[in-house]
């Protein structure tokens, strides 16, 4: 075995600089202990006796199956990646070691782990060492054969007998054991591990592997001097034993991976934290879990096929691989959750987080569309948070949770959480229910002419009775309704129902539009159109006096798509509106691309637009450009007379606010479409 990664690297994102003084220590002391051992055995060997003694083909082909079988080793997979490499060259070597003596032994390793560095590219630091510790390896085991044996130390071939095969097979398992523990010094050392948590982990087909192949050592010693062929037969147990440890190697690789992405899985998450948790050393820093989670992946799967939706998780997993700082693994822990553990606190975590979102800034390129998929994340430190791998990772969890409900997009864990995540998890489930115990209802706000105080059309709103909370703030709900995916539904209970009731008004002679929001995961999601116009089939309600109206960040979640949707929604007739506007990005750009029918001015800068300056400006500028537009303006949040008069005198037409109407029951609004409605007769 060998180190074959960059010293270092381990499943967290470690925020120290560098490996530690005691792991260049370490190394330093192996590297001159073992390049001093081979100065010896070259000076103190006889190679002249050595020479004169050793049968030429037999050693010949033990030295090439050694050098083959370094530069061809099983790579094996520890729990966070792969870190050493198991090689097939120890048979030739132990036969070597009696057969040839310790010095052509000791020469022979070098040579093959010389020559295996080389043509992976290692550094001279890495090489060096694994050179020096292959042969404090072979000397050891050198010197055991020859203190049960009694052969010199520095001396040449020995004929092995069947007496001298079980002190051989000490030799060659002494040789594996000190191989191994130098590596597991290093990696205890850079990993910060407990020296024999790390000797523990040495997997049993491995130790098989070994013990078949340090028995094939000893067999290839005893036939030696039956000649070449001989030792060929030899080849094929040696391969088969190759092939075996690959093929567990990889049943091993798949274990801990996830198929669709070649990610690690949650397995080897899980396994990260213990460990990491788990060492030893006190004064080691603060440890992060980033949860990322995509946003509406659902819909990707529902609208444009599970083919799809796989590759856009493969090309997200690349873009997070790309976008983590360092070489930190990034793992797929479900559907369209992954992680990145990263030793630092909360400030280091948040940078991974924001690094991982920025990652998924350009659109994601599938054979249809242009993608642009925003995701949330959720963070939590130990031990600030936990500290067991259960509960960070629980944490996060709710972290992450509360950023897809607050839209927050970076979360990171308090313990009020706890008692928030609970409560929204049992008001998700009294959701649930609320459809099929007909606890919802749809009010309407009236949109008012300032000009003239006519009621020209109406937003319909959901409102919701629990039969023990009473009436539940619609924020509350509208927001869990998002992120668990039942705003399609709900939304679809609005829509019918308000279009039944403006089907009903229209039957009186009422003609005013009527207006419904729409989320952001309704703009990705194509099969709107198609929904939209079998409920006006449904109420053989003009598609002209349907208003939908959506938010500049609702567009901004996946603009291609949602241009996609808005242009066949108008394509039907029906109009939309922009809700809040000025208040999300690149406005003009939207009013450009999507042309849109209506603005609705934000409140903000509604409620003060008589007090305030700046406010006065921003209305008076959204006016006259809408005019100059062609569109109709909206102004929402007016809550006084003053405010629909200057609204009014900078020529916005139709205002909405407490001061004009309340959200009403239909009946309430239906008596006051028949009577006389002014402003100010909602205040």
């Amino acid at each position: 075995m060998e180190l074959t990664p960059a010293v270092g690297e381990d499943g967290a994102r470690d925020s120290r600089p560098g490996p530690s003084s005691a792991l260049d220590a370490y190394v330093a002391a192996v590297t001159a202990l073992g390049l001093v051992g081979i100065v010896a055995v070259t000076v103190l060997t006889p190679w002249s006796d050595v020479f004169s003694q050793v049968v030429l083909w037999p050693a010949l082909v033990l030295a090439v199956g050694a050098i083959i079988g370094e530069v061809r080793p099983v790579r094996l997979v520890r729990d966070t990646s792969e870190v050493r490499t198991l090689s097939t060259s120890a048979p030739f070597v132990l036969a070597l070691l009696a057969v040839a003596g310790g010095g052509i032994a000791v020469v022979v390793q070098a040579i093959a782990s010389l020559t295996d560095d080389a043509l992976s590219k290692r550094p001279l630091k890495k090489s060096l060492f694994n050179t020096a510790q292959y042969a404090l390896s072979v000397m050891a085991a050198r010197a055991v054969f020859a203190a049960l044996t009694g052969v010199p130390f520095f001396g040449g071939p020995a004929a092995v007998h069947g007496s001298d095969i079980l002190a051989l097979l000490v030799a060659g398992a002494v040789m594996v054991a000190v191989n191994w523990v130098l590596v597991a010094g290093v990696i205890s050392l850079a990993f910060r591990e407990r020296f024999l948590t790390v000797l523990s982990e040495e997997k049993g087909f491995t130790l098989l592997i070994h013990a078949v192949l340090v028995s094939i050592g000893g067999i290839a010693a005893v036939v030696a001097d039956d000649g070449v062929l001989a030792l060929i037969l030899l080849v094929a147990p040696v391969v088969a034993a190759h092939l075996s440890a690959t093929v567990a190697a990889r049943y091993a690789h798949d274990a801990a991976h996830d198929p669709l992405t070649n990610l690690r899985n949650r397995t080897q998450l899980q396994r990260t934290l213990d460990r990491v948790l788990a060492r030893h050393d006190k004064t080691r820093p603060e440890t992060s879990l980033v949860m990322l989670d995509l946003d509406h992946f659902k819909d990707v799967n529902d609208t444009l096929g599970h083919g799809v939706g796989d590759h856009i998780l493969v090309s997200v997993a690349e873009r997070l691989e790309a976008g983590v700082p360092g070489d930190s693994p990034v793992y797929r822990i479900g559907g369209d959750e992954y992680a990145v553990v990263v030793e630092g606190g909360v400030d280091a975590a948040q940078r991974v987080a924001r690094d991982l979102l920025a990652a998924l800034d350009e659109p994601l390129h599938t054979d249809e569309l242009d993608l642009l998929m925003r995701a949330s994340v959720g963070v939590a430190t130990a031990p600030e948070h936990g500290d067991t791998r259960e509960e960070l990772m629980k944490h996060a969890e709710i972290a992450l949770y509360h950023a897809k409900v607050e839209r927050d997009r970076v979360s990171t864990y308090a313990p009020e959480l706890d008692r928030r995540t609970v409560d929204r998890l049992r008001l998700l489930a009294d959701l649930r229910a609320a459809f099929e115990a007909q606890e919802l209802h749809v009010v309407y706000q009236p949109q008012v002419e300032l000009a003239s105080g006519k009621v020209v059309a109406a937003e319909a709103l959901v409102r919701w009775t629990h039969p023990t909370r009473g009436l539940v703030p619609t924020d509350d709900f509208i927001a869990l309704a998002e992120s668990s995916g039942l705003i399609v539904p709900l939304t679809a209970f609005v829509l019918d129902t308000s279009l039944a009731q403006a089907a009903a008004w229209h039957a009186e002679g009422h003609r005013i539009r009527i207006a419904v929001n729409l989320s952001a995961r309704h703009l990705s999601d194509l099969d709107l159109p198609d929904q939209v116009a079998a409920a006006l089939a449904r109420h053989d309600f003009p598609p002209g006096a349907l208003v939908l109206e959506v938010t500049e960040t609702g567009i901004l979640t996946d603009p291609f798509r949602a241009e996609v949707v808005v242009r066949a929604l108008r394509g039907q007739g029906v109009e939309i509106s922009i809700d809040d506007y000025g208040t999300g990005n690149s406005s003009l750009t939207h009013l450009k691309r999507l042309r849109v029918d209506e603005l609705k001015i934000d409140r903000s800068f509604v409620s003060n637009v008589v007090r305030d300056s700046h406010d006065h400006a921003i209305a008076r500028s959204t006016v006259a450009l809408a005019t100059a537009l062609g569109l109709r303006v909206v102004a929402e949040g007016i809550e006084d007379q003053a405010t629909a008069e200057a609204l009014s005198a900078l020529g916005c037409g139709i205002g909405q606010g407490y001061h004009l109407g309340r959200p009403e029951l239909a009946e309430v609004l239906t008596a006051r479409l028949e009577g006389a409605a002014v402003p100010g007769e909602g205040a």
